[in-house]
């Protein structure tokens, strides 16, 4: 009989760590050490991110390590994490001088920083303008 109400009792507490999530039970689930980040970046010549349609797209995720399809994803993540994810601060080289020629160039980024909801378009004057950033995150 004593073997009988171990097991009922093995079996009691294997059902409920199994099935506990499905009952609403308030076991919850252990929260990451890391925020959220995880962007896509996608690239296209046109006037705007509405009209353009994108020619190269990459994935890139910082957290815990540097990872995705971005071709230099330690790189840009670590200079993301010195402008603290302001797309906004980064600025051409003073040393590279671009053509006027207009050939529009439209970047975009979407999705998390830091778990912060990020969504970000900039429209350069051609590509050249683009590259003259001397920065890893948009050089795909």
């Amino acid at each position: 009989m004593r073997n009988t109400a171990r097991w009922a009792a093995a079996l009691g507490l294997t059902a409920a760590a199994v099935c506990g999530h499905l009952t609403g039970s308030a076991v919850a689930a252990p929260a990451s050490l890391y925020a959220p980040s995880a962007l896509v970046l996608t690239t296209g010549h046109g006037d705007s991110a509405t009209t353009v349609t994108p020619e190269r797209a990459v994935t890139l995720s910082c957290a815990p390590t540097a990872t995705g399809t971005h071709p230099a994803a330690a790189e840009a993540c670590a200079e993301l994490r010195g402008i603290r994810g302001d797309f906004n601060a980064l600025k051409a080289r003073a040393d590279v001088h671009c053509t006027r020629l207009y050939d529009p160039v439209v970047v975009t980024v979407q999705g998390v920083w830091q778990g912060q909801r990020v969504a970000y378009e900039r429209t350069f004057g051609n590509a050249c303008a683009k590259d003259a950033l001397g920065s890893s995150v948009f050089a795909f």
